[in-house]
């Protein structure tokens, strides 16, 4: 009789948990990551588009510097070598640099460091990092421990599109983001 009682009042509680733990989640996700702060546009040295799904964040990068923000853009390109899309964007031109190439490792953290490594390089002190929105704040975190010194800074811009997710895609978005983050915390940068 006391085993099924316990069993009668552990279903209640750890369903109670469950809905206030995903209704948290969406709450604190929908603040810090759905409408997660973007910079104003200001010129800089390079424009960085991180890779991710092909949701025009290429275009956008292109564009950015074919209105004069930056005089490069470098292209994270950890596709598949027959990628359509990043054979499109990565084609040569006369008005702009583009510089593909993958990150190693093929992470938010890897883009970073080959950010600062590029910008050793070259000298650039000032890069517009294109993410999507939700993905912003982490991606500037990273940044910050990767690339970001009192010499250099990000601004940070995200792809200039919708989201129809479900709610069950945005918990998951939400907690992936929340992964990555205590991920970055952990390994920081080199």
């Amino acid at each position: 009789m006391r085993v099924i009682r316990r069993r009668q009042l552990l279903i209640p509680g750890a369903t109670a948990a469950l809905v206030l733990l995903l209704f948290l989640n969406g709450l604190t996700g929908t603040f810090l990551f759905a409408h997660s702060k973007v910079d104003p546009l200001a010129r800089a040295d390079a424009i960085v588009v991180l890779g991710g799904e092909h949701d025009g964040r290429e275009t956008y990068g292109l564009t950015l510097a074919e209105q004069g923000y930056a005089p490069v853009v470098l292209l994270s390109n950890p596709y598949r070598s027959k990628d359509k899309v990043m054979a499109k964007a990565c084609a040569p031109r006369t008005d702009i640099r583009v510089i593909c190439r993958a990150p190693v490792p093929s992470t938010t953290r890897g883009e970073a460091m080959m950010t600062r490594e590029l910008a050793d390089k070259h000298g650039w002190t000032t890069v517009i990092v294109v993410s999507w929105r939700y993905h912003l704040p982490r991606a500037r975190r990273i940044f910050d421990q990767c690339f970001t010194s009192p010499t250099r800074h990000v601004i940070m811009r995200d792809v200039p599109r919708r989201y129809p997710f479900s709610v069950a895609q945005w918990q998951y978005t939400y907690l992936y983001q929340y992964g990555g983050w205590v991920k970055a915390e952990i390994l920081g940068c080199p």
